[in-house]
């Protein structure tokens, strides 16, 4: 069974060296995401991610609702159509919008990992110089390495942007639409905490700084930077440990 390293929807999963291993070959010859069950046979560790989807995602929740209710407001009721069609139109709707939001910041995430990388995308200056800006001003000149897989004992994972100067240096870049007047929006949560606590565990730079860098796609070149404490970080990873434990019992890996 040959490992492929495509991204997936259905959950992350790495080899014991920290490779990504989001498909597999199945038995048919095709690509397929890869499952719990091809992870048991072949000794893969869960990514981080797929650990914490154990816990509810308030802000992720609350936008899909968002979404729902967006949808519901704005799609014009068929003459003569059901309850039961026009919620499903509805739920067909909302997951188109939630997709083309998903696919505009995917796009914008990966500019900005390629220009760390050295790797400049001129259609996406406006929001590439401004996130290099906002990260010097908080951490100064360093040396960074972006998209870094690692694997560590139990689990896994592929880290936004880090630096192992000093006592190192942590960021997950979030992409989300917010404006100037809707800063609100660009707030950290528990699972973004627990995410960085156990990435610097994984790189094995437990003392490391970390941070949620929020990049706005609805207005080019606002960065916000949430620098998390020594000791949200240290809740965050008891947080990810209580979760990692009820997942491997759940599971059975």
């Amino acid at each position: 069974m040959i490992i492929e390293t495509r991204m997936s929807e259905s959950g992350h999963w790495y080899t014991k060296l920290g490779d990504p291993a989001y498909t597999v070959i199945g038995s048919n010859g095709r690509v397929r995401n890869t499952t719990l069950r091809d992870a048991k046979k072949m000794g893969l560790l869960p990514s981080v991610t797929t650990i914490m989807k154990s816990a509810a995602s308030p802000g992720l929740e609350a936008w899909k609702l968002n979404q729902m209710m967006l949808a519901a407001l704005t799609l014009p009721r068929v003459d003569g159509e059901s309850e039961e069609s026009f919620i499903k139109r509805v739920q067909q709707d909302s997951k188109e919008q939630a997709r083309a939001a998903a696919e505009r910041g995917t796009q914008v995430h990966e500019a900005i990992e390629r220009f760390f990388d050295g790797q400049i995308q001129a259609d996406a200056l406006p929001y590439l110089e401004p996130v290099y800006k906002k990260v010097e001003e908080a951490f100064g000149i360093l040396n960074w390495s972006a998209e870094k897989s690692f694997a560590s004992g139990e689990f896994a994972g592929k880290v936004d942007l880090h630096s192992m100067d000093g006592e190192g240096v942590v960021i997950d870049f979030k992409t989300k639409e917010f404006t100037s007047e809707t800063l609100d929006k660009a707030q950290g949560f528990d699972e973004h905490l627990m995410q960085l606590s156990a990435y610097r565990v994984g790189l094995e730079i437990p003392q490391a700084r970390c941070a949620n860098v929020f990049v706005s796609v609805t207005e080019p070149g606002l960065v916000v930077v949430k620098e998390w404490t020594q000791e949200e970080l240290s809740k965050g990873w008891g947080m990810f440990q209580a979760l990692k434990t009820y997942w491997f019992i759940k599971t059975g890996l």
